[in-house]
């Protein structure tokens, strides 16, 4: 008897670690990125690869439930590569959010990518940080052959019967709750603040391919940083009146506070999954932060057609937007890292 129990406590002691559930790492910040090509390292970057490799995030960690591996760096910051799309976007957040390996209670969520920029607004390698992320896929469509004489675009809101004017057309019958979502507003400014004077390179390419927009005086700018809202559509869209649409879209479904600077493939799809997992307390939603950077115009030039510029290669292979992309949500992603102690609970002002 004593020996059978002496076998059992042996056994006990030996399963007991292999029992033992290790503490989730705590995170200050995710970086989110949407696209790289090939490697994550040493080879053409996507969006990815300058976090990876310069901030630097050392250590890569499996992630099935996603599109690439997880990185971590020695500080604390994670990032992902969701996958281009807004269905990528949301399924990979989600399984972040849901990873037992991880505390992002208190994590702030930095996403970080290019996008097409309005030439009313914004330069090539310009850097937007958004105070609102409204989704252009929920809507009803006409085909183009066939909107009615009047109309400025074929584009509806659900419910809808025309296009919205005002307000009150927004809300005419069956919608959904995933087509507007408002960013901390002072974390925004804290961010733009600490930003706003980050020098961005351009090379000579695209500022020969600026100069074409000379209608648009900021369009003629070297590349800057500003506050400027973000429209999310799986469908790259491209043209003037589809142009005139997103600055319509925006500013209606953001009680006529917002203006359309980028277009984007998958910010609606982000924020929708932290928006579910903010309900189950996983996340912060306040503590999120959208930087879009323009590799693009979302118009031709002059002279040239919506066909060709939609599918001309971005000038300079978009590497100005890129190198924004990092340069500057890096300042944040360092600043929130270097004072975690007063911002772990406390919201930057």
């Amino acid at each position: 008897m004593l020996k059978k129990n002496v076998n059992l406590l042996v056994l006990t002691l030996l399963v007991l670690p292999l029992l033992t559930v290790a503490e989730p790492i705590p995170i200050k910040v995710v970086v989110v990125s949407m696209f790289e090509y090939g490697e994550v390292t040493g080879d053409r970057p996507g969006e990815f690869q300058f976090w990876v490799e310069r901030f630097p995030m050392e250590k890569s960690l499996s992630f099935p439930a996603g599109e690439f591996d997880l990185r971590l760096s020695e500080q604390g910051v994670l990032g992902i590569c969701t996958g281009g799309g807004i269905a990528n976007a949301t399924a990979s957040v989600m399984a972040l959010g849901m990873d037992d390996r991880f505390d992002l209670s208190n994590a702030y969520w930095l996403v970080a990518g290019i996008a097409g920029g309005d030439p009313e607004d914004l330069s090539l390698g310009s850097a937007a940080w958004a105070k609102f992320v409204i989704d252009g896929d929920l809507m009803v469509e006409i085909d183009a052959r066939e909107i009615p004489e009047g109309w400025p675009y074929g584009i509806i809101p659900l419910g809808s019967d025309r296009p919205a004017k005002v307000q009150s057309d927004l809300s005419t019958g069956w919608t959904v709750d995933t087509i507007k979502f408002s960013l901390n507003d002072s974390l925004v400014n804290w961010a733009y603040r600490l930003t706003r004077d980050v020098e961005i390179p351009a090379s000579g390419g695209v500022a020969q391919f600026r100069a074409q927009f000379g209608d648009n005086p900021n369009a003629m700018k070297p590349p800057f940083v500003t506050i400027g809202d973000t429209l999310s559509s799986s469908t790259y869209w491209h043209g003037h009146n589809f142009n005139h649409w997103a600055n319509d879209w925006v500013k209606l479904y953001s009680s006529q506070q917002g203006n359309f600077m980028t277009s984007n493939m998958e910010d609606s799809g982000t924020m929708t999954a932290l928006h579910r997992l903010a309900r189950i307390n996983k996340v912060d939603a306040n503590r999120v932060l959208v930087l879009r950077t323009a590799s693009n115009f979302t118009v031709p030039p002059p002279g040239k057609t919506a066909t060709w510029s939609a599918t001309a290669e971005y000038p300079d292979k978009g590497r100005a937007a890129l190198e924004a992309a990092y340069r500057v949500g890096s300042v944040v992603v360092k600043a929130l890292v270097a004072n975690w102690d007063q911002y772990q609970n406390e919201l930057p002002r």
